[in-house]
């Protein structure tokens, strides 16, 4: 039997990580022993993995780190390392380079610059694999590269590499222990060759894995919305941060409120460290009623299946599972026009898709609820969307096999 482990950052509900949860599920259990580690220890999503999955963490912890609870467990995994293994100092001149930087780029990221301390002071697995995966960028992929034994390496890229903040420094060609790298999309493999394209000929494509028929399964065990509200729903799910650009989602309702006939209500799915923030800016727009922070649902599917428009309105994407899932349920979409969404959709056939201003958001929003025959339409042709490829998978279990 081939041994295959698996590494992730965290366990939460992102997208990334209910792909890899659809991987297993296909993965046989005959044929493969699975293992998995999560860097962090921690993530809500360890009651879904399946029985046949040995998760490795010791004292895992079944919290968000997208939680308050969550963020101070991950810190203090970090001072354990950076303080009790001498990490900081250690790996001072790193840290400060990486640091500066990043304020010379003019964007700060302290997660990145953490990731290199939580791989280096994680606990080391003895046994030896037939393949290990990284199954992110960063963290995942740095301990795998450094610190675990296998006879074959891969990696997954999920994002718009420099984009999100990575680069060479800070990776310390991490890359050139990795056998084979998988993007999820086309414009995911072309910036991260932008990086590095020297790596080319070990760069494919592997497809988010979709499970249709478990969504629409799902969809229908709940009902989603509890409020008795009578309008137009929109819903966005997704982490709460920068990537998301939830700033511009509030002050786009903020202008449909200004100029829609009939009532709208904004709905978001997800936690994260921004909370707080956007609380605030919900408060001082006055849309209390309008825009709604929902947090994290164990189904999401039914607010997918009970809402009239998904939005999907970020900076950057790799290729969103979230934008899939609401193809796989029939619902009309508006994402922006950014690196990842832009593979996803076709403009005018099975969605819209604007720039990135609280303007244009706003304003292809009331387009959408003043044509909803148009809107059907793009419904439909998104549930016939073909969201499983098979590409990638054959080429992965060609590493093992």
């Amino acid at each position: 039997m081939k041994k295959i482990l698996f590494v992730i950052n965290t366990l939460g509900y992102g997208g990334a990580e209910r792909a890899m949860l659809n991987l297993f599920d296909i993965l046989d259990p005959e044929k493969y022993e699975i293992s998995l580690f999560v860097l962090t220890g921690q993530g809500e999503l360890s009651h879904e993995l399946p029985e046949y999955v040995h998760l490795l963490n010791q004292n895992y912890k079944d919290v968000s780190v997208h939680t308050k609870e969550g963020r101070k467990l991950l810190m203090r995994s970090v001072l354990r390392v950076g303080i009790g293994k001498g990490l900081f100092l250690r790996r001072a001149p790193y840290l400060l380079k990486n640091f500066r930087n990043m304020r010379r780029n003019g964007k700060i990221l302290p997660d990145k610059l953490c990731w290199c301390l939580l791989a280096d002071g994680a606990p080391i697995i003895r046994k030896e694999y037939d393949l290990a995966v990284a199954y992110l960028e960063g963290g995942a992929t740095y301990y795998v590269a450094e610190h675990v034994k296998a006879k074959k390496k891969a990696a997954f890229v999920h994002i718009d590499y420099g984009q999100a903040g990575y680069g060479r420094e800070l990776d310390q060609d991490c890359y050139r222990k990795i056998d084979w790298i998988f993007t999820v999309s086309d414009e995911v493999k072309d910036h991260f060759l932008e990086v590095y394209p020297e790596y080319k000929q070990k760069v494919s494509v592997f497809h988010n894995l979709v499970n249709q028929e478990r969504i629409r399964r799902m969809a229908d065990e709940e009902s989603g919305f509890e409020d008795d509200f009578q309008g137009y729903r929109i819903l966005t799910v997704g982490r709460l941060n920068h990537q998301k650009r939830y700033d511009i989602a509030i002050r786009a309702m903020a202008l449909l409120k200004e100029k829609s006939k009939v009532p709208v209500r904004w709905y978001v799915l997800g936690e994260g460290n921004l909370r707080t923030s956007l609380e605030q800016q919900i408060r001082d727009a006055g849309l209390e009623k309008e825009f709604i922070l929902l947090g994290v649902k164990e189904n999401p599917f039914p607010y997918y299946k009970n809402c009239d428009f998904y939005v999907h309105a970020t900076g950057f994407e790799g290729k969103s599972i979230a934008i899939q899932e609401a193809q796989t349920l029939g619902k009309p979409i508006l994402a922006t026009d950014c690196s990842g969404n832009r593979e996803q959709m076709t403009n005018g056939v099975d969605g819209c898709m604007c720039q990135l201003t609280p303007e244009a958001v706003s304003k292809q929003l009331l387009w959408m609820i003043e044509h909803p025959e148009e809107c059907r339409c793009y419904g439909e042709e998104a549930r016939k969307k073909v969201l499983y490829h098979t590409k990638g998978l054959n080429q992965f279990l060609a590493l093992i096999d």
